[in-house]
């Protein structure tokens, strides 16, 4: 989910500094130049780690910087009005520049869920509303809907069971059937942009579509939009349930024992969004007693998930390391969608995306 609120914007004409904090590479950060001349982007490679793969925001973990690195890497940062990235890539990093960059307004952050990192930071309320933080929500929208799709085929079309013969070496006597995508229902808890994306591509496969969303006004191309609150009843008639929701109080555990007790036998689950939003235990119970026929899952309430839990050996569960998000173009994405925010910063228009200082979603 993401709120749109009002920019302070910038006065016009006035000098601002961008500063980037984690890595990048230069063709991006020339792109970020590019938008303005009143802008100054701050870039120091040899301050920042290196990426082991495309979108890497993090860097090397091996990465350090002697003292005087270090020191300069801050003073870079507490020069600026603006930051791409967290620093460090950490709640830590953001509680630090907050508390030590008065002049600092705004920080885009890498994540589209961006929130659970800025409340564990522990920033005011006041200081953020003093620094707005935008996340980068949306640009993941397309792998995380064809992830969600992987993960509703793999259900119908028994692709565990397949590994599985396959790696037996067992031809069943009996075929199975296995069941159409065209026909079948989808229940999408959040339809955001992931989950409007996820219904487009679901759409597209004959499939139906219902959602919840925080306010049930109707949406193009969906049976029934619904608040959480009705999400047993739109289980009870789903074929699979995907979920796109933020991590926040309000859905910790959502996807629990009421919601498996309505669906149908056989009932595939995809959870894209954030780990604590389904209760693995509940989750569990389903799937031993068949109401969940196959769950796809690329978070997890606990990450790394913990080498004992009964998720990774359970044979109609694929584990994902949180990685269905990450493509090559990420970087290109982001960095497209924070220089097309600075435009609109610099001209006073309206951040989207911007962290509840109050919910952090």
């Amino acid at each position: 989910m993401s709120r749109e609120l009002p920019s302070a914007g910038w006065p016009a004409g006035e000098p601002l500094t961008v500063a980037i904090a984690v890595p990048l590479e230069p063709e991006f950060v020339d792109a970020i130049r590019a938008v303005d001349p009143a802008v100054t982007v701050l870039y120091e490679p040899d301050l920042l780690p290196p990426e082991r793969f495309p979108a890497d925001h993090a860097g090397d973990p091996a990465f350090t910087r002697d003292p005087e690195a270090e020191e300069r890497y801050w003073k870079l940062l507490n020069s600026a009005d603006v930051l791409y990235g967290f620093p460090n890539e950490s709640a830590a990093g953001f509680a630090r520049i907050v508390a030590e960059n008065p002049k600092l307004r705004w920080v885009h952050a890498m994540a589209a869920g961006a929130g659970a990192a800025v409340k564990a930071s522990g920033v005011s309320s006041a200081e953020l509303e003093r620094v707005t933080v935008t996340t980068s929500a949306g640009v993941h929208a397309l792998p995380l809907a064809e992830f969600a799709m992987l993960g509703i085929l793999n259900g119908l079309k028994r692709t565990a069971e397949l590994a599985a013969d396959q790696r037996a070496k067992h031809w069943p006597a009996l075929r199975t059937p296995t069941r159409l995508a065209s026909g079948s229902h989808l229940v999408i808890a959040g339809l955001g942009e992931i989950g409007l994306e996820t219904a487009r591509l679901a759409r597209a496969l004959g499939m139906t579509v219902s959602g919840t969303k925080r306010s049930a006004e109707p949406i193009d191309g969906i049976d029934e939009v619904a608040t959480a609150d009705r999400l047993p009843e739109l289980a009870a008639r789903a074929d699979a349930l995907v979920n796109t929701l933020p991590g926040t109080a309000y859905t910790d555990g959502l996807i629990g024992r009421e919601v498996f007790a309505a669906m149908r036998p056989g009932t595939i689950l995809v959870n894209v969004g954030r780990g604590t939003v389904v209760d693995e235990e509940a989750l569990l119970e389903a799937l031993e007693s068949g109401t969940v026929g196959y769950a796809c899952l690329d978070v997890f309430a606990v990450e790394p998930l913990p080498a004992d839990s009964p998720l990774w050996d359970h044979p109609r569960v694929l584990v994902s390391p949180h990685t269905s998000a990450l493509s090559a173009a990420e970087n290109r994405l982001i960095a497209e969608r924070f220089a097309a925010n600075l435009r609109k910063y610099l001209d006073g228009v309206t951040l989207p995306h911007r962290v509840d200082p109050v919910h952090f979603y």
